[in-house]
C-alpha cells in the first residue's frame, strides 16, 4: 500500500496527490515548508515548527488556508494513517492555484500538502566518524533580498551549493554570505568549538533560525557550557577543535574535515558526542 498525503482539506492515496500545474507553489517556488521529525509516536517540536511556518507565511503575506487547530489535527490524521512511529512529516503550504504571471493574489486559496514518511539523511557510520564537507563557491542569499526566517519553497540557492558537494564526493557544504562569513550549511545550521566554548552564526549572517538548532543550544547550556553566536570566518572553521552541524533530518553530526583540512583529532569531539547524546535522549527519551 501506498502513503496516505494530506492534499488541501482531505487525506488522499499517494498516487491522487496531485497538484495544479498552475500553483505557484511549482511555478515560482511560491509557499513556505517545515520538516518536522517524529520519534516514538511523538512529534517532535511541532509547537515551535508550526510557529515558524506561521511566521514565515505571514512575513511573505500568505494567507494561511488553515487554522494551527485545523493543521494540528491534520497532521495527526496523516502520521496516524500512515502508521509513523519514528520519521519525518514533510509539511507545505503553497500560494495555491493562480495563472501565469507574479501576481501572488490571483490565488484565490493556499494549498496545504502534508507527507509523512520515513527519512535517513546520512549514514549511519557518518555519525560515529564524522562527516567531510567542503566550503561552496555559491553565495547565501542575502539577507535583505529573503530574509533567512522565512522558510521558503525556493530552495535554488542551496541547490546549487549542494551540487558542488556532491561533485567533490561529499555529502554537505557550508555557505558564506556576501562579507565572506559562515551562513550555514545547505541544510543545517553550523556550530563550532574553541577552547571549550561553542560558537553559532547569528541569523542575520544568513542562517535559518533553525528548531534543532535552538534545542541543541539549550541542552548546551543545561550542561553549562558556553554558547556565542557570533559571525565566524572561514579561517574559524579552520581553526576550530570540533565542528558540527544540526538540522532536523541530520539531528547532531560531526564534522572531521573540511576543504581537505582535519578538524581536531580527525573524529567527532567530546562536546559533539555530548550533545548529539542529550539531544537523543531528549527527543527518544533515555534508552535503557
Amino acid at each position: 500500500m501506498g502513503l496516505k498525503v494530506w492534499l488541501d482539506d482531505a487525506l488522499v492515496e499517494e498516487a491522487d496527490a496531485k497538484v495544479s500545474v498552475f500553483d505557484h507553489g511549482l511555478l515560482y517556488g511560491d509557499g513556505v515548508f517545515e520538516g518536522i521529525r517524529v520519534y516514538k509516536h511523538k512529534i517532535f517540536e511541532l509547537d515551535a515548527h508550526l510557529d515558524r511556518l506561521f511566521e514565515s507565511a505571514l512575513a511573505i503575506r500568505l494567507t494561511h488556508p488553515m487554522s494551527k487547530v485545523q493543521l494540528l489535527e491534520a497532521i495527526h490524521q496523516t502520521v496516524e494513517a500512515n502508521g509513523i512511529v519514528d520519521g519525518y512529516i514533510r509539511l507545505v503550504v503553497t500560494r495555491g492555484t493562480g495563472t501565469l504571471g507574479l501576481n501572488p493574489f490571483v490565488c484565490k486559496r493556499g494549498m496545504v500538502i502534508i507527507i509523512a514518511s520515513t527519512i535517513q539523511l546520512y549514514p549511519e557510520e557518518l555519525y560515529e566518524q564524522g562527516m567531510k564537507i567542503i566550503s561552496a563557491s555559491t553565495m547565501r542569499n542575502h539577507p535583505m533580498a529573503l530574509p533567512p526566517q522565512v522558510k521558503s519553497l525556493n530552495y535554488l540557492n542551496n541547490i546549487l551549493a549542494k551540487i558542488e558537494a556532491l561533485d567533490q564526493g561529499v555529502m554537505e557544504a557550508i555557505m558564506y554570505n556576501h562579507q565572506g562569513n559562515v551562513a550555514e550549511a545547505t541544510g543545517d545550521n553550523v556550530f563550532v568549538v574553541k577552547r571549550g566554548v561553542i560558537y553559532t552564526p547569528p541569523v542575520s549572517a544568513g542562517s535559518l533560525a533553525g528548531i534543532t538548532r535552538r534545542v541543541v543550544i539549550r541542552l548546551a547550556q543545561e550542561e553549562g557550557l558556553e554558547v556565542v553566536e557570533r559571525d565566524l570566518t572561514r579561517c574559524d572553521l579552520y581553526a576550530s577543535e570540533e565542528f558540527f552541524l544540526t538540522g532536523t533530518a541530520a539531528e547532531v553530526i560531526g564534522i572531521v574535515e573540511i576543504d581537505g583540512r582535519r578538524i581536531g583529532e580527525g573524529r567527532p569531539g567530546p562536546i559533539t558526542k555530548l550533545l548529539r547524546k542529550r539531544f537523543f535522549d531528549y527527543a527518544q527519551g533515555p534508552s535503557g
